[in-house]
């Protein structure tokens, strides 16, 4: 509080002051009103009575002090009850913030117990979480890592290819080596030739020793992928007819080659196999190309692709098991003609021994009687018994005797 506020607020000094500022007013009327007595005479006898107002304002002002003394004191006195009661109010009322506040720092240390708990429980589950997502992305990143070795494998594969096919001597080559890869796994090694040498001295990239007919048949494997990438790359019109005219060509080329060089009467069959390394090219051609096709059936050139080849190929296998299965016919009718015998042999070895053993059992029956009679003359020699016992069953020399010759 600012020191004009306090006296304001104090009513003692409040009356004194204006007590005192009353008596300087008067006191400056009456030295005026002295100095001009003489021309003021109603003035003076105004200002009197306005003195002894003064006086009575004065004394009033007195018993105002002492009532506000009193007012003062009483005031002090309320203010000090007030206050006591407030301090009385004050403690209560802390005691009870206190109180709250303990309940209230026991609650929170409670919730903060339990979010504590919670928290922990959310970052066990969350650490888990987190571990067997990063194991599992880990996991992905080794499955991507082997996936981007084999991208970068395959892309040097591809490379290579590339290289492989963009020279005429390696791509025949590849050729050759995928048709004996195929013929590999569809025939038996017995049953083919590959690089086989022709009675015309041309050499087939592989001969099937088909049986006759329909004879050996020649494969031999052929690759147009210049023209083929050239009619796949035309963009204009004239680019796609020009490039289709070399292709046609190439194909017929090719089929009157085979045809000429691996088609020989007396030798091989009456037809021969053109394999396409390519099923684009394959369906290429018997989709926009196919009097090509037909023209090499006309020619008896059979184009093929790797999955017909193959198909092909079964079927030749199966002729070729169907020829050794009659080739193994008299073998096999002869090998049943000595196995029947050898079970006639067996039942008449059968039968000479159910003889031998019928001829056991009569010898077994005869010794079984003969060693009856005689324990029965032992019984009687050893009770003196002498009567003569009769000679009716036949002795065990009898018995022997009775035998065939040559059992």
């Amino acid at each position: 509080m600012t020191p004009l506020s306090q006296i304001l607020a104090d009513p003692l000094i409040l009356a004194a002051g204006l007590g005192g500022l009353l008596l300087l007013v008067v006191g400056l009327l009456i030295a005026v009103l002295r100095g001009n007595a003489r021309a003021n005479e109603p003035v003076i006898w105004q200002m009197t009575q306005l003195s002894r107002a003064v006086e009575g304002l004065s004394r009033g002002q007195e018993q105002l002090a002492g009532g506000l003394t009193s007012v003062s004191n009483a005031q002090a006195s309320t203010q000090a009850q007030v206050i006591q009661t407030m301090e009385t109010r004050m403690a209560h009322v802390q005691a009870q913030m206190n109180d709250r506040l303990h309940e209230n720092a026991l609650r929170s240390a409670r919730s903060l117990a339990e979010m504590q708990e919670k928290m922990n429980e959310q970052l066990r589950g969350g650490s888990e979480r987190t571990t067997k997502s990063l194991t599992a992305l880990q996991e992905r990143l080794k499955t991507i890592d082997r996936a981007q070795e084999n991208i970068t494998r395959l892309s040097g594969d591809v490379l290579s290819l590339q290289d492989i096919l963009s020279n005429k001597q390696t791509r025949g080559a590849f050729g050759e080596i995928q048709l004996n890869d195929i013929v590999s796994k569809a025939l038996p090694s017995d049953s083919y030739t590959v690089q086989a040498t022709l009675s015309n001295g041309r050499r087939a990239d592989c001969l099937i020793h088909l049986p006759n007919p329909p004879g050996p048949i020649v494969i031999d494997a052929k690759f147009p992928l210049e023209s083929y990438e050239a009619l796949r790359n035309a963009r204009s019109p004239e680019h796609v007819a020009r490039a289709a005219q070399l292709l046609r060509q190439a194909v017929r080329t090719h089929i009157r080659a085979i045809s000429d060089r691996y088609i020989l009467d007396g030798e091989t069959a009456d037809g021969a196999l053109m394999f396409l390394p390519s099923e684009a090219v394959y369906a290429e051609l018997h989709a926009n190309f196919t009097d090509v096709v037909r023209e090499g059936f006309d020619a008896r050139v059979w184009i093929v692709s790797p999955t017909t080849c193959m198909a092909t190929l079964n079927t030749m296998r199966a002729i070729l098991k169907d020829a050794r299965m009659r080739e193994q016919a008299g073998a096999i009718r002869k090998t049943l003609r000595q196995l029947h015998r050898d079970v006639e042999l067996v039942v008449e070895r059968v039968g000479k021994l159910d003889n031998h053993f019928r001829q056991a059992r009569e010898d077994l029956d005869g010794i079984g009687t003969a060693a009856e009679r005689a324990g029965k003359r032992a019984a009687r020699l050893d009770n003196f018994d002498f009567e003569e016992i009769s000679d009716d069953a036949p002795s065990l020399d009898r018995l022997t005797s009775s035998r065939p010759r040559g059992e």
